[in-house]
């Protein structure tokens, strides 16, 4: 998914002269949108610099040094939502004390929304419909911004639904400890500048044991192969898909963000007991403080006041 996404911002800054090759490309990333920016850098002649997360494994930081991309990777600390945080302030040093070195800015610049414009166009030529139900993990806020974006241009009615973990500040979560989600690439321990807080309809908080289960579903009954983020969103579509009030019949459409190889461990190989849902998940809820695990929802355009989200720090 992030390779549509770094793909659309390197051509629109060139297209705009705000880089040309020979230039550092520098980021922060947890995993895809390093490999996804270190193929763009290769492909347009870049350099690439990436401030890796601790979750990035041996197997892909070998992939990234392959294909010529200088990586730092500090080491985790005690609370894994400061971990962003600390990234963002070593790209910025880094983008200091270096010439042409451009900061792509992944989790504030709208320019991550061009890639998705060509996929949300074949989305609306192949599904031929006025409206649809569209289910992505928030994460940087990207992928649910510019598929929106492109799919109301294209004059497709976009019902968004954001899917996050607990622990998240995006949408209110911070307070709520899951230890066992993997929060990079779902949520944010930080502002998040290219979230729309405004389009999204409504909000599923979603537990470490459901996403894994959700996960499980998608390899063992549609042969997809995907991460914690996808078997959020592939619960949540299939949830909405039956309890939709309105608007029956309409397509509904799930983002699945990337491929389960890095979650083989925690979510395939374990050898823990898969949850089944209980009728009385997703719980609904109002306010903040009514959040609780293992899976909440709430109508965001109606309560969404009720769980405050961060200021910008960056």
């Amino acid at each position: 998914m992030k390779v549509a996404s770094a793909l659309g911002a390197v051509q629109q800054l060139m297209e705009e002269g705000c880089i040309r090759p020979g230039d550092t490309l520098v980021d922060s990333s947890s995993g895809i949108y390093a490999y996804s920016l270190a193929l763009a850098c290769h492909k347009y002649g870049f350099k690439c610099h990436i401030v890796a997360s601790p979750s990035v494994d041996l197997t892909l930081k070998t992939q990234l040094e392959f294909l010529g991309v200088t990586v730092d990777q500090p080491c985790a600390t005690r609370d894994a939502s400061l971990d962003q945080a600390e990234r963002v302030r070593r790209v910025m040093e880094y983008v200091n004390d270096h010439q042409r070195a451009h900061w792509m800015g992944q989790y504030h610049d709208p320019v991550h929304y061009a890639g998705y414009r060509p996929i949300a166009q074949r989305i609306a030529d192949s599904l031929r419909t006025d409206s649809l139900t569209l289910v992505t993990g928030v994460g940087s806020g990207a992928s649910s911004g510019g598929l929106t974006t492109a799919l109301m241009e294209a004059g497709v009615d976009v019902d968004l639904i954001g899917v996050q973990p607990f622990g998240s500040v995006s949408f209110g979560s911070q307070d709520i400890n899951d230890p066992k989600f993997l929060i990079s690439g779902l949520g944010s321990g930080i502002y998040f500048g290219n979230i729309r807080y405004a389009a999204f309809r409504s909000v599923h908080w979603m537990g470490f044991d459901y996403a894994r289960s959700g996960s499980i579903d998608l390899l063992r009954h549609h042969g997809v192969f995907a991460g914690l983020s996808s078997g959020a969103a592939y619960l949540t579509a299939s949830w909405s898909l039956d309890h939709r009030p309105t608007r029956r019949g309409e397509p509904v459409v799930f983002v699945a963000a990337d491929t389960g190889h890095r979650y083989v461990p925690e979510v395939f190989a374990s050898t823990d007991p898969v949850v089944t849902r209980a009728p009385s998940l997703p719980l609904f809820i109002t306010r903040q403080d009514e959040l609780q695990l293992p899976w909440c929802r709430t109508d965001w355009t109606r309560h969404g006041t009720a769980f405050p989200t961060p200021a910008p720090s960056v």
